[in-house]
């Protein structure tokens, strides 16, 4: 009996902690405040740069990501501010710094924090490409994905702790927090991401891409150069441990393209 009560008690505590994305209009379950998001971001972004080879800025792949990095934050800034939301970023402070690394892989922290790896540049191929997977990963951030996944997992360990706590402090959430993003073990977000935050982060994606001058449609190739290279017998790239590439998310991609193409207008016009 005392189990089933607190099991109920639970299931009402997040119940009650579900918000609204003010993007997507779908439901999350937000036991974090995205300070406390960001806050401990910083701090495992800063560790996480301390134990890897940077790539100096001057060299001109770190260039194009930066640039092509700044060009989306740009892009998803306007959106936001057209839609009368811009304070729910407003604390980002975006940072885009490239890794050296054989991993095919890229990620965004929240508050801004992005790391790509020199791995995926042989894929990307070009800066629209590169747009497409910082879209993608950056969408995965400001939709508020890592939070609601950390409070699923605070959830499911019975944790129920909402408000002003000091989660970096405590072992059990810095536990969770590392798992849900774990850049220390270089592996980027190691939980996989549902499929509606899938679809969120391919659609917004491609959106911010287009809005920034990159062409959306080359997020068709790209994907199946992910998919070709997954099915080369050798070892899975990082990035799809979490990413699945496939014919139904490129027939997904598809349906999505005209929409982004509405906001696609090329650099220089």
């Amino acid at each position: 009996m005392k189990m089933k009560i607190a099991v109920s008690l639970c299931i009402l505590f997040a119940l009650s902690a579900c918000t609204r994305n003010a993007i997507t209009g779908r439901n999350q379950l937000s036991l974090v405040s995205e300070d406390q998001m960001e806050q401990m971001s910083l701090t495992q972004y800063k560790q996480f740069l301390s134990k890897s080879n940077v790539v100096p800025a001057s060299k001109s792949d770190a260039e194009m990501v930066k640039r092509v990095g700044q060009n989306i934050a740009n892009a998803i800034t306007k959106y936001y501010q057209q839609k009368g939301i811009a304070n729910d970023i407003a604390s980002y402070k975006w940072e885009f710094n490239l890794v050296e690394s054989k991993e095919v892989n890229a990620w965004c922290m929240p508050g801004g924090k992005v790391v790509v790896y020199t791995g995926i540049l042989p894929i990307t191929q070009n800066e629209d490409a590169l747009a497409i997977v910082l879209g993608h990963e950056i969408t995965h951030a400001v939709a508020g994905h890592g939070r609601e996944r950390m409070s699923q997992l605070m959830v499911a360990q019975g944790l129920q702790v909402a408000g002003n706590v000091a989660l970096g402090n405590n072992p059990k959430t810095v536990n969770i927090f590392n798992n849900v993003f774990g850049p220390t073990a270089q592996l980027g977000v190691l939980l996989p991401n549902s499929r509606n935050q899938e679809l969120e982060a391919d659609h917004y994606g491609l959106i911010f891409a287009a809005m920034a001058g990159y062409n959306p449609q080359e997020a068709i190739p790209f994907w199946t150069r992910m998919q070709n290279l997954s099915k080369s017998g050798s070892k899975p790239p990082t990035f799809l441990s979490d990413h699945p590439s496939d014919e139904e998310r490129i027939e997904k991609l598809k349906a999505l393209m005209p929409e982004a193409m509405s906001y696609y207008k090329p650099k220089g016009n």
